[in-house]
C-alpha cells in the first residue's frame, strides 16, 4: 500500500494532467449541442459533388425566409382593423349643431335654410362610419370593422373614416363652386366647436386577430417521401434544390434522437474532443517541455481553450449569425504574451478545429479564424506597446472583412445581397480583442504568470526596489545595469527572451543590499570588511546574498520567473578566492562551505545571466586590456563554467554559447574603448 502511495506521489504531476485532460473533455462535450449533423456540405449555384442523395426519411420542405415574410405581409395587409364606435355620439353632436347654428348664422340670411341643410348633410356623412381623433399609420385600402358595443356593425376601408385634421378640407371641397362657398370658414368654425371623435382603434383585438391569422401560416410547402431522389451527382444546386437540402439538414439536426442514438453522438463528440486535446498535450510535451512540466501553465492553456469554446457555443445556441462576434484572436494573443508564437498558433488551430464541428458554414468559419490567428501571430510583436496592439487588431479586422467578402462573392456570384451588418460584427470583434490587455493582467494575478507588459514595468529603474538598491549599494546597482545591457544583447543574438533576461539581470543581486560593504564594488573607502573575518565567514556572507535576494524578492512580490535568476546566477559554483585562502591555512577544508546552493541555470535566459554576470564582474580586474586579453578572458571564464557542468540543465547549445562569447567580447571591447595604436 505504501509503495502505491509513493508511486502516486511520485507521479502526481502526470495524474493531474490526466485528470485535467478528462475534465476538460467532459466539460466541452457537455456544452456542445447534442444534435446530429448533416454530413454533406452544399452551396447554392454549385454542383452536388457527392453520390446521389435519397431522402432518408419523410420530411417537410420548409419555406424560405423570403417566402414566409411575403406571406406574412399579405396576411397582415388582408387582416381587418377593428374600431369601437360610440353609438349615441352622432345624435348628441347633431343636437349641438342645431343649438349653435343660430348663434353663428343669422336667420335673416337668404341662404339660412340652405346652409343649415348642407351642414346636417355633411355631419351625417362624417358620422356615417365615424370620426378618428388622429390619422393612423394604416393604408387607405386596409379593411376596417366598426364595432358598437363589441358587435360588428359596419365594414369599410380605412379611407372612408373621417379624420379630425381633414374636416376643413372636406367642408371646403363640399362647398366649392356653390353659392354657399362664402360661408365655408364660419361653417368650419362651427363644426370644430361641436364635432367629437366617436371612433377608437381597438389595437388589442386587431393584434390578436392578426396573431391568430399569422399562426395559421404554414412554414412548409410540401413533403418529400422517404426514398425520393433529392439530387443527383453533378446536378447544380438551384434555389429549389437548395431549399429542399436546407430543409433536410434542419430536420436531421432537430430530430429527437433515441437514447441509443444520443449516446452514440455523445461518444463521437468525446472522441473528437479528446483527440484534439491529446494532440495539444503531446505538442506541449514534445516541443515545450518546460511548459508541460508546469501544471499551472498547462491548466492555463486548457482553461483558455475551454473559455473560447464556451463563449462560441453560447453564441451559436443564442443566434449563430453572431458567431463572428466572439474574439477568438484573443487566444493566440494571450498565449503569445505568456509563452511563444508557435504554442499560441497551435493552440488556436486546435480550438478552431473543435469549434468547426458546431458552427454553421464550418469551412468558411475555420478558414477565417485560422487566417486571423496567423495574422495575429505574425503582426503582434512587443505587446506592451499599445500602438502595436491597435495596428494588429486593425489588420485582423481587415483580414476578416476581406475573407468574408471573398466567400460571399464565391457563394452568391454578386454583391447585391451582401450583409453589411456582418462587417459591423467583425469591427465589434476587433474592438473586443482590445480587451486582451486587462485580461492579461487578470491572468497574471490568477495564475502567477508573467507577461512582457509586467516585465516592462519591472525594468523601470525608478521602481521602489531598484531605487533602494541604487541608494544602499550603488556599485552593485551599476554592475547590474552593465550586466543587463550585456545580457540583453546576448539574448537578442540567440533569439532568447531579451526583456526577461534584462529584468532578471537588474534584480539578480538585490540580496547584496543586506550587507553592501562586504562586496568590492561597494567599497568606496578603501577599507575591506572581510579583513576582520575568517575566510569561512566571508564566504558565508557572499553566498548568503543569493538567499537574501530571494527573501527580498518575495517580500516585494517579484514574479517567480524573475526570482529564478536570483537563485541560479551563481549555480553551484564556488567562492574560489576565500576557498583558496582557507586552504592555505588549513589542510582539511570542506568545499561545500564555499559552494553556492544552486540550482544550476535551467533555461537559456538564466544561463545567459550567469555568463554575463561572471564576465562583467571579473572584467574589473583587467589591467591594460587589449583585444587578445579580452578574448582569452571571456573564453576562460565561460569555458570553466561549461566544464563545471553549469549549463547541463539549460536548453542552450554549444553554438549559442559561442555566439554569446562573441557578443561579450565585442561589448567589452566597446566598454574599454579599445583602439588601434597609431605610430607617434
Amino acid at each position: 500500500m505504501k509503495d502505491h502511495i509513493n508511486a502516486i506521489y511520485k507521479n502526481h504531476s502526470q495524474f493531474y494532467k490526466i485528470l485535467l485532460f478528462v475534465v476538460t473533455t467532459i466539460l466541452i462535450v457537455f456544452i456542445f449541442p447534442k444534435s446530429g449533423r448533416f454530413k454533406y456540405n452544399f452551396e447554392k449555384g454549385k454542383p452536388w459533388q457527392t453520390e446521389n442523395l435519397y431522402a432518408p426519411f419523410n420530411f417537410a420542405i420548409q419555406k424560405s425566409n423570403v417566402e414566409v415574410l411575403n406571406e406574412n405581409a399579405i396576411i397582415t395587409s388582408q387582416t381587418s382593423r377593428f374600431f369601437n364606435k360610440k353609438a349615441d355620439l352622432a345624435a348628441e353632436v347633431s343636437d349641438s349643431f342645431e343649438e349653435n347654428f343660430g348663434k353663428v348664422f343669422n336667420d335673416t340670411l337668404r341662404d339660412y335654410k340652405k346652409i343649415k341643410s348642407k351642414g346636417f348633410s355633411i355631419l351625417k356623412d362624417f358620422y356615417k362610419y365615424g370620426i378618428l381623433s388622429q390619422d393612423l399609420d394604416l393604408n387607405d385600402q386596409d379593411k376596417v370593422v366598426i364595432l358598437v358595443d363589441n358587435v360588428e356593425k359596419k365594414i369599410t376601408t380605412y379611407s372612408n373614416l373621417q379624420k379630425l385634421g381633414a374636416i376643413k378640407t372636406t367642408i371646403d371641397k363640399e362647398l366649392k363652386g356653390s353659392s354657399l362657398e362664402t360661408y365655408s370658414n364660419r361653417l368650419t368654425a362651427l363644426f370644430f366647436d361641436v364635432i367629437k371623435s366617436d371612433l377608437t382603434y381597438n389595437r388589442a383585438l386587431t393584434d390578436n386577430v392578426l396573431k391568430e391569422s399569422l399562426s395559421k401560416v404554414s412554414k412548409n410547402r410540401g413533403v418529400v417521401d422517404k426514398g425520393t431522389l433529392i439530387i443527383s451527382k453533378g446536378e447544380v444546386v438551384n434555389d429549389e434544390k437548395y431549399q429542399v437540402l436546407t430543409s433536410l439538414s434542419k430536420e436531421y439536426e432537430s430530430q429527437v434522437w433515441s437514447k441509443s442514438s444520443y449516446n452514440w453522438i455523445i461518444f463521437a463528440y468525446t472522441l473528437l474532443v479528446a483527440l484534439a486535446l491529446l494532440m495539444l498535450l503531446l505538442f506541449i510535451r514534445k516541443y515545450r517541455l518546460d511548459v508541460y512540466k508546469n501544471n499551472t501553465k498547462v491548466t492555463f492553456i486548457f482553461f483558455n481553450v475551454f473559455i473560447m469554446v464556451l463563449l462560441t457555443t453560447l453564441i451559436v445556441n443564442y443566434n449563430s449569425e453572431y458567431v463572428y462576434l466572439v474574439p477568438i484572436a484573443i487566444l493566440p494573443l494571450v498565449l503569445k504574451a505568456f509563452f511563444d508564437a508557435r504554442l499560441g498558433l497551435f493552440t488556436h488551430v486546435i480550438t478552431v478545429l473543435l469549434l468547426g464541428s458546431i458552427v454553421p458554414n464550418s469551412y468558411e468559419y475555420m478558414f477565417l479564424q485560422i487566417i486571423a490567428g496567423i495574422v495575429t501571430i505574425l503582426t503582434v510583436s512587443e505587446l506592451y506597446k499599445r500602438a502595436n496592439l491597435f495596428i494588429s487588431v486593425g489588420q485582423i479586422t481587415l483580414v476578416y472583412i476581406i475573407a468574408y467578402f471573398a466567400f460571399f462573392v464565391i457563394h452568391e456570384a454578386s454583391i447585391d445581397n451582401l450583409k453589411w451588418e456582418t462587417f459591423g460584427l467583425f469591427v465589434l470583434c476587433g474592438l473586443a480583442t482590445l480587451f486582451v490587455q486587462p485580461l492579461i493582467y487578470v491572468y497574471e494575478k490568477l495564475f502567477g504568470l508573467v507577461s512582457d507588459v509586467s516585465l516592462l514595468e519591472l525594468s523601470d529603474t525608478n521602481s521602489k526596489l531598484l531605487k533602494e538598491l541604487s541608494n544602499k549599494a550603488p556599485g552593485t546597482f551599476h554592475h547590474s545595469l552593465n550586466v543587463a545591457n550585456l545580457a540583453e544583447a546576448s539574448a537578442n543574438e540567440i533569439n532568447a527572451n531579451a526583456m526577461l533576461v534584462r529584468v532578471g539581470a537588474l534584480y539578480h543581486d538585490i540580496g547584496k543590499m543586506k550587507s553592501p560593504t562586504y562586496f568590492t564594488e561597494n567599497q568606496s573607502s578603501g577599507i575591506n570588511s572581510h579583513d576582520e573575518l575568517s575566510p569561512k565567514e566571508s564566504a558565508k556572507i557572499i553566498i548568503n546574498h543569493v538567499l537574501d535576494g530571494i527573501e527580498i524578492a518575495k517580500k516585494n512580490n517579484l514574479p517567480d520567473r524573475v526570482i529564478d535568476f536570483i537563485r541560479t546566477h551563481h549555480g553551484t559554483s564556488q567562492v574560489y578566492y576565500f576557498y583558496m585562502k582557507e586552504k592555505a591555512n588549513h589542510e582539511d577544508v570542506d568545499i561545500n562551505d564555499f559552494t553556492y546552493p544552486g540550482p544550476k541555470p535551467f533555461s537559456k535566459e538564466t544561463a545567459i545571466l550567469m555568463m554575463c554576470d561572471s564576465v562583467e564582474a571579473a572584467s574589473k580586474s583587467l589591467k591594460e586590456p587589449t583585444s587578445s586579453k579580452i578574448d582569452n578572458f571571456v573564453e576562460n571564464i565561460i569555458n570553466k563554467q561549461k566544464d563545471d557542468g553549469q549549463f547541463l540543465n539549460a536548453d542552450i547549445t554549444f553554438k549559442e554559447i559561442e555566439s554569446i562569447k562573441k557578443v561579450l567580447k565585442r561589448k567589452l571591447a566597446n566598454i574599454y574603448h579599445l583602439r588601434i595604436e597609431y605610430p607617434e
